[in-house]
């Protein structure tokens, strides 16, 4: 009998025991309490889903704006160099075109003065 546990000790050992379910039993309580009811997430999920979608479409937007801007820049090149050509076909018609004539002019006047 000096192996078994007096009534106090086994009284002592079931309030410890009560005590620690009582504390597991608010411990509980209070992480049921910080969850998140079905209905709640649900209306998260849609308004992530929702900033999600409208980020997508301004990173569209963007993205086509960059390209338009792009292609904006290629026919702008595009017409410079156009330009570029053209001014030089006019260069060569109002300059070169009549000096040549001119020295041609001149070449075979010498070349008739003197035949």
């Amino acid at each position: 009998m000096p192996n078994e546990p007096t009534l106090g000790e086994v009284m002592r050992r079931l309030e410890d025991v009560r005590t620690d379910l009582k504390d597991d039993f608010r411990e509980l309580g209070v992480r049921l309490d910080t969850k998140v009811s079905f209905e709640r997430y649900q209306l998260e999920q849609a308004a992530r889903d929702e900033s999600l979608k409208l980020l997508a479409e301004r990173v569209k937007g963007i993205e086509e704006a960059r390209e338009q801007e792009a292609r904006n820049r290629r026919d702008e090149a595009q017409r410079a160099a156009d330009r570029r050509a053209a001014d030089r076909r006019l260069i060569f018609t109002a300059l070169i075109a009549p000096v040549l004539i001119l020295v041609l002019t001149v070449y075979l006047n010498a070349q008739g003065a003197g035949a």
